[in-house]
């Protein structure tokens, strides 16, 4: 039973994904059938369509909004209250429709700048923030006198100035909006980076893999967003969904079934299965490619739209489209995968993360 939005009072896509975890009774181990895996996906789609529509009404028809892989929305308040960081841009904005905006918007600015992983996102619910963590925008945003968020106190002291100084009303479907904006420090990228160093590393040790070549595909996937949820409900970081890369890895792995949603939110679960699926790709679909640098493309393309298609773009033999592929130089092959392959996203892919890892 998928239960009604309108009964919930803190919302968020990694917490819909909980629940809907939950509802199925799915776990990372369990045995599932293809059925099952459809009528899970059909009723993920129910749900976050549930959700716009709850939205929809609330808010009004042109203030849909729900989080992306580069964009965290999180609601309260019974709707009234919502947070949008958009990772790409750079901004933080609370908004509420609230009659009390003021309560309203503290509470969502202290919460939003106290907040840490979304595992402890998707458990909070109406708990409160857990303090012994560091915050994960803490160094990511900064308050008016230019320092760090780490504490409560400084927390509640900003979201004070903000609401002295900076908040504004706009009119949207006959509702007044009330909504303060903050700036992301200019380097809020590699801030976020940083914070995931060690579990790249470890990833990087464990599947013999380039740090670098985790980050770029990080990069392009998320922004480095951990909540990161995708239209095609791909998840995380590295944007792994379950029922593909998951599902494929749990088989090598000898696991039955495929890992959870809530699970692949995890950011050292989601590296982990996102590095292991580059090395896989790499030891195994694309196995017998000589050159390292050409191995390097034909991997980022395939971690975007499949290794089958990377080969297909040299021949509809396997073994021929190898030996082709070694047969040529790096630049021939990387020239060949952004000109003829198949997926223009793909070609797009390829041209963003080399771009990254050639900076």
């Amino acid at each position: 039973m998928i239960p009604k939005i309108t009964d919930l009072k803190t919302l968020s896509l990694c917490a819909l994904i909980s629940l809907l975890t939950a509802c199925s009774g799915g776990s990372k181990d369990s045995a599932q059938t293809p059925p099952t895996y459809v009528k899970d996906t059909n009723a993920f789609n129910i749900l976050i369509s549930q959700y716009a529509n709850n939205i929809e009404q609330i808010w009004g028809s042109q203030e849909v909004l729900i989080a992306g892989p580069k964009d965290y929305v999180q609601y309260s308040d019974n709707l009234q209250t919502r947070v949008h960081i958009n990772f790409v841009s750079g901004k933080l904005t609370i908004e509420t429709l609230s009659d009390d905006p003021i309560t309203q918007l503290k509470q969502a600015i202290v919460t939003t700048l106290l907040m840490s992983e979304p595992e402890d996102i998707i458990k909070q619910s109406q708990s409160s923030v857990d303090i012994t963590k560091e915050p994960f925008l803490y160094k990511q945003i900064v308050d008016d006198i230019g320092q760090p968020i780490r504490w409560e106190w400084r927390a509640v002291r900003f979201a004070q100035y903000l609401i002295n100084n900076q908040l504004k009303i706009r009119l949207s479907d006959n509702k007044q909006i009330s909504y303060v904006t903050i700036n992301l420090v200019a380097d809020h990228v590699n801030e976020r980076a940083h914070k995931f160093m060690p579990l790249v590393r470890e990833s990087a040790a464990q599947y013999h893999l380039d740090e670098r070549l985790i980050l770029a595909i990080m990069e392009v996937e998320s922004n480095f967003n951990p909540y990161a949820v995708s239209s095609s409900d791909a998840l995380g970081l590295m944007q792994v969904q379950q029922h593909t890369a998951g599902r494929d890895l749990y088989s090598r792995w000898g696991k039955h079934g495929e890992p959870s949603r809530a699970f692949l939110l995890e950011p050292r679960n989601n590296i982990n299965l996102g590095s292991a699926y580059l090395a896989l790709i790499r030891d195994s679909y694309l196995a017998g490619i000589n050159n390292p640098i050409s191995m390097r493309y034909a991997i980022i393309t395939s971690y975007n739209g499949g290794a089958g298609s990377v080969l297909m773009t040299f021949s509809k033999d396997r073994k021929k489209a190898v030996d082709i592929i070694n047969s040529l130089t790096p630049e021939q092959v990387y020239n060949k995968l952004i000109s003829a392959h198949a997926s223009q996203e793909s070609r797009n892919y390829l041209m963003k993360v080399n771009r990254i890892l050639t900076k």
